[in-house]
C-alpha cells in the first residue's frame, strides 16, 4: 500500500529537497508541493495525503495555524512538523494544535523515514534535541501520581532510561547492541504497556517515578 505525503513549505528549494527524499522512500510517493498554508488549506483537501510534512513558520497563515484547520477537517491526517526552531512554546503549540510529530529541517532522509513510518504506527516521533527540551519541560511541571514502568521488562525499562536521557533510536540500537527494528519492537511495546502514544508520554512517566537510575549521573552529566 503506497503512502501518500504532501508538503508544505514556502521555501522553494527545501520543497524540492523533501520531495526527493520522500520519493527515494519504499512505499511512499509526494502528492504534492504547496508553498503556503492557504495553499495547503484547498490542496490536501483534493489530494487527500496520508502523511503532511508541515514547516512551521510562513508569511500568511502559519504551520501552527495550518495545522489546527486542517485537523478539524481531517482528523485521520498525520502531521509531521518541520523546522528550524527547538523553543519549547513552539514546540506544544504545534502539538497542542494537533501535529504528531516534530524533527528538525536538518534531519537526515533516514531519521525523516522512521519519523513517517512512526506516525503511520501510531508514534510521535521527535528529534533527540526536540525530544531533550520536552523533557524539560515535564521536568518542570507537577509530577504524576503513578507506578506505571513496574508493568516494564528490564529491557524496556533500559530503553525507557536512553528515551529519557534524549538518545535517538539509532543511539539507542547502539548502545544496546540490538538493531533499529528490534528498538521499535521494544518501543511499541513499551507504549502499550504504558498506555501511552508518544515518546513525551512516555518519559514524562518515568520521570514521575523518582526511581534511580544507572544512567543518572550521565544524564547530569549531559545536562551540566
Amino acid at each position: 500500500m503506497t503512502t501518500r505525503i504532501s508538503i508544505v513549505d514556502d521555501d522553494e528549494r527545501l520543497r524540492s529537497q523533501f520531495k526527493r527524499m520522500v520519493t527515494r522512500f519504499e512505499g511512499c510517493q509526494c502528492a504534492g508541493l504547496f508553498a503556503s498554508g492557504e495553499e495547503a488549506l484547498e490542496g490536501i483537501e483534493r489530494e487527500k495525503p496520508d502523511v503532511v510534512l508541515m514547516d512551521i513558520n510562513m508569511p500568511g497563515m502559519g504551520g501552527i495555524e495550518c495545522v489546527r484547520r486542517l485537523k478539524a477537517a481531517h482528523h485521520d491526517l498525520e502531521i509531521i512538523m518541520l523546522t528550524a526552531y527547538q523553543d519549547t512554546e513552539r514546540i506544544f503549540d504545534s502539538l497542542t494544535a494537533g501535529a504528531s510529530g516534530y524533527i528538525l529541517k536538518r534531519a537526515v532522509g533516514e531519521e525523516l523515514q522512521a519519523a513517517i513510518q512512526q506516525v503511520l504506527a501510531g508514534g510521535s516521533p521527535m528529534t533527540g534535541q526536540i525530544a531533550r527540551r520536552v523533557v524539560q519541560a515535564f521536568r518542570q511541571s507537577a509530577p504524576i501520581p503513578v507506578q506505571e514502568t513496574d508493568k516494564l521488562s528490564p529491557r524496556e525499562q533500559e530503553v525507557l532510561e536512553l528515551l529519557a536521557r534524549g538518545d535517538t533510536y539509532k543511539e539507542i540500537s547502539t548502545s544496546l547492541g540490538i538493531s533499529y527494528a528490534t528498538v521499535h519492537n521494544y518501543i511499541r511495546r513499551m507504549y502499550e504497556k504504558l498506555h501511552v502514544r508518544s515518546r513525551a508520554q512516555a518519559v514524562n512517566i518515568f520521570h514521575a517515578q523518582n526511581r534511580p537510575s544507572p544512567l543518572a549521573s550521565i544524564d547530569s552529566a549531559m545536562e551540566g
